[in-house]
């Protein structure tokens, strides 16, 4: 106990979060010299806060050699919490700005490209119209990289994304919001979107934008087709863009398969679902966030209206017989 309370009280009046922002800087950058340019400090400035650091906590943070500096073990764990200090304290300054201002606030959302073309937008547009003064920073990137990079690093407060295969781990948390239901789509154009009775070996081969092959979405589709019967086309156009898919298939000379919530909430976009019911493909959607990590009060409206909306899709789904 006596231990400590040493190490509070020595944390409580000599470790300064200026020192914190300075030794940060610092492991960025890899040079002293470069994070006092960054920081407008001099020098002198920044190795006597690295000096009053490495005082306070007992420890050598950063080994020195010709080539710069880098965190040692101690510095490394230190970086670490000091990460998370930061952002608790942006989470508290965002939650006094939103309690003076309920009508604004900043959230920072992370979505894969697909739920970046619909659901998240509608989610978007109803809070923007709630809060009109609310700003949300929607970050699109592939799934592993919004877990690992965006959401573990705190660049986000949130990301929505499919969950399946997707391990939260110990640090966060995931909360279920809808299946989406991948479905065979043409352009309104197409010849396709004219058919009323539509056979899957029919289209096999049909030029295909699909995800990349070796993705997780690439899997799911082809164990789709062949739990059908039938062998997975060859895309001839590999990619997540949902732009560059409706582009393409706006042209009437191209098929895909993608989530049925693009019909539902987009329906500005030229898709048309073909009467293909035996092949579909369910992926569960969901919102991971950090484990112990306060959520602002806009991070939790912006659940309860994404909740909200995955009820109103599953309630045109049962409108429509469970029909796209």
């Amino acid at each position: 106990m006596g231990e400590a309370m040493h190490w509070a009280e020595r944390i409580e009046r000599r470790v300064k979060l200026r020192d914190l922002h300075i030794l940060t800087a610092v492991a960025q950058s890899g040079s002293m010299g470069k994070a006092a340019a960054g920081l407008a400090v001099s020098q002198p400035a920044v190795s006597k806060a690295i000096a009053d650091l490495e005082y306070a906590l007992g420890v050598r943070l950063l080994d020195r050699s010709r080539q710069g500096v880098e965190p040692t073990v101690y510095g490394r764990a230190l970086l670490k919490w000091g990460v998370a200090a930061f952002d608790a304290l942006r989470q508290g300054v965002k939650e006094l700005e939103f309690l003076a201002d309920p009508a604004g606030g900043e959230l920072r959302v992370g979505c894969t490209e697909p739920l970046a073309a619909a659901f998240v937008p509608a989610v978007v547009d109803h809070l923007c119209r709630r809060h009109p003064r609310a700003v949300f920073d929607v970050v699109p990137a592939n799934r592993v990289a919004l877990l690992d990079r965006e959401l573990r690093q705190r660049r986000v407060d949130l990301i929505v994304t499919p969950t399946e295969g997707l391990n939260p781990g110990k640090d966060a948390d995931v909360m279920p919001l809808f299946d989406d239901v991948h479905i065979v789509m043409a352009g309104a154009h197409s010849k396709w979107a004219r058919r009323r009775n539509v056979a899957l070996d029919e289209l096999a081969k049909e030029s295909w934008v699909l995800p990349p092959p070796d993705s997780l979405a690439g899997i799911s589709i082809a164990r789709a087709f062949r739990a059908s019967g039938v062998e997975p086309p060859r895309a001839q156009i590999a990619s997540f863009s949902v732009p560059l898919l409706c582009h393409l298939l706006a042209t009437g000379r191209y098929l895909t398969m993608c989530p049925v919530s693009l019909l539902h909430l987009a329906r500005h976009m030229p898709l048309k679902a073909l009467p293909v019911p035996s092949l579909r493909d369910h992926r569960p959607i969901g919102i991971f966030t950090l484990r112990n990590r306060t959520l602002s009060p806009l991070a939790q409206i912006f659940i309860q209206q994404a909740r909200a909306t995955a009820e109103s899709l599953r309630g045109a789904r049962r409108a429509a017989g469970g029909a796209p």
